[in-house]
């Protein structure tokens, strides 16, 4: 339920209604959301309001647009494992848009950037990368 007297804006309602239904797995993995013409009904709220909270998801990485067919709860994928060694380093950024076409990253999800100790850089995807240092044997 969303109202529009809460302290909260009407469109961050709608969003933290569907993360819940996404996060519960109400709507799973590749299932379409409801329309903006249901959502408009069933709330009784605007479409641009519909379109902000859809805005909110996409930029969190639940959702994807794919214009016609509308708009999708995002499928997990399965993370790349990634062996960091010693001297590696590792921060995370935001992509910008040519990194996030390359990578086809959605919006709001960054990128690590594993700099070896050799120099050279590379580019993972923040949202389906595990970065793994193994155990040091002492012998």
């Amino acid at each position: 339920m969303v109202d529009p007297n809460a302290d909260r804006a009407v469109f961050r309602q709608l969003a933290d209604l569907l993360r819940d239904r996404i996060l519960s797995g109400e709507l799973a993995p590749g299932e379409k959301v409801p329309s903006e013409l249901r959502l408009t009904q069933e709330y009784g709220i605007s479409r641009t309001t519909v379109r902000q909270a859809m805005a909110v998801l996409r930029a969190e990485g639940l959702v994807v647009v794919d214009r016609p067919r509308g708009t999708r709860v995002r499928a997990a994928e399965a993370p790349e494992t990634v062996t960091l060694r010693k001297g590696d380093t590792v921060i995370a950024r935001m992509p910008s848009p040519a990194e996030r076409r390359e990578l086809d990253i959605a919006e709001g999800v960054p990128v690590m950037v594993v700099t070896r100790a050799d120099g050279s850089t590379e580019l993972y995807s923040g949202d389906r990368t595990e970065l793994f240092y193994p155990p040091v044997s002492r012998r």
